[in-house]
């Protein structure tokens, strides 16, 4: 490797800067208001239900965050490369939020009464006599009865959280430790976090499907896709790694990360956001593309209860936010190299997952399906997963600030420190 005489060195001090305090005390200001607007709003309303729902997204769109995180972590150190010396400690914080998500699920597995249909039955037959449920539903429930029910619902969220606790407790202590040795013992820590990251992410990637499943898909019990958890595997790290870039790009203003960000790898993290904008539109089409040729009735009714009556608006603007813009945006090579034009693309990106998770949950319910319509519910939607989020950033910003910033003995430190001519 070449080295250029003007090459930078890294700061003595590689602890967060200051102003990371000022964003945690302005993200609990926000999550303190949002409080209150949601809590204004629900008694407006007079009704837990809508409250329960939006509640839901904001577990959605925190669990993505901090399981979003944990997974790219691990595919950094399978796949290596400069972006997790930039990204590795927003990456680990990220991921020991994990505690107030389980917290979030809490308040979801005391109220599924409230939000599944299947914890509403107890015996199928009456409920079908009753009126409650259709023929439909009443054959799914039943038949899916040994999965569908509450104590399959919370052991298996709570092996989950188990699971991915293990894989955050330990790569983050390895993390820790590999910061007390020498550059010298590099190759070993490779080897050893490739070990256990390439197992981790099979075993994410079936922990994640089942959450989704229960949290999620089993909103509706008639409804069955295999490609479900692929779904939101892609769409968690599309956001994960927006809110990542977001976070890097700001901590940019003062070292350590001012020194070791160029333009460079900002531009490498940007053809990775755009990487995953491609992927997510190819799998969401490819679904709705597949069912719809397949012409099934069981399967199409899912997609009219989010097209028809009104909904046709959502799922357009959906496809405009979440595909169309942070595509042709992140084609501009100077944009990417842009970075208050880069962070702006990243927030767009996670409020267009906001979209979409509530085109995913809100037409689950039966007042809403192929029924859109206003009500004071509909506003929850924005309060109470933006204060749930605000806490979980404010969360993120005290994890941030227990470690250094940038690890000293990675391979990547001498190399992403030289001028950017020395590479070109």
């Amino acid at each position: 490797m070449a080295h250029d005489s003007h090459a930078k060195t890294l700061p003595a001090d590689l602890a967060a800067p200051s102003f990371v305090g000022a964003w945690q005390g302005r993200a609990l200001m926000a999550g303190a208001v949002f409080s209150v607007i949601a809590a204004v709003l629900a008694v407006a309303e007079g009704s837990l239900e809508h409250l329960l729902r939006a509640w839901l997204l904001g577990l959605m769109m925190a669990f993505g965050f901090a399981i979003g995180g944990l997974a790219l972590l691990m595919l950094q150190y399978c796949t290596g490369g400069k972006w997790g010396l930039l990204l590795r400690r927003p990456l680990e914080a990220m991921s020991r939020t994990l505690p107030l998500v389980f917290v979030y699920w809490l308040v979801v597995a005391l109220f599924m009464k409230r939000l599944y249909l299947w914890a509403q039955i107890g015996d199928v037959s009456a409920a079908l006599k009753a009126g409650l449920i259709d023929e439909i539903q009443a054959h799914c429930i039943a038949y899916k009865r040994p999965m569908l029910n509450p104590a399959a619902f919370v052991g298996v969220s709570l092996l989950c959280f188990a699971i991915w606790w293990y894989y955050t407790w330990r790569l983050n202590r390895l993390g820790a430790l590999r910061d007390t040795q020498s550059a010298d013992s590099t190759p070993f820590w490779i080897k050893k976090l490739e070990n256990i990251s390439g197992p981790g992410i099979i075993i994410y990637a079936l922990t994640m499907t089942a959450a989704v499943i229960y949290w999620v898909m089993s909103l509706d019990p008639t409804w069955y896709s295999s490609v479900y958890g692929l779904l939101f595997l892609v769409s968690q790290a599309y956001a994960a790694l927006a809110f990542a870039v977001i976070a890097v790009v700001s901590l940019a203003k003062a070292d350590p990360i001012k020194t070791v960000l160029r333009q460079t790898e900002q531009h490498d993290l940007g053809k990775f956001l755009f990487a995953f904008v491609m992927l997510n539109i190819y799998l969401a089409f490819g679904q709705f593309l597949i069912i719809w040729s397949g012409n099934l009735p069981e399967e199409i009714n899912w997609y009219l209860d989010r097209i028809r009556g009104g909904w046709g608006v959502v799922i357009t603007l959906d496809f405009i936010f979440h595909w169309l813009i942070p595509f042709t945006l992140l084609l501009s090579r100077d944009l990417k190299r842009n970075r208050k034009r880069l962070v702006r693309v990243c927030q767009w990106m996670i409020f267009a997952r906001f979209v979409d998770l509530f085109w995913l949950i809100e037409p689950n319910f039966k007042d809403a399906a192929r029924n859109l319509h206003f009500s004071w519910g509909i506003l929850e939607y924005a309060a109470v997963p933006a204060a749930m989020t605000a806490f979980w950033v404010a969360y993120f910003c005290m994890q941030l600030k227990t470690r250094p910033l940038v690890q000293t003995n990675d391979p990547h430190v001498a190399e992403i420190l030289e001028p950017e001519h020395a590479h070109a």
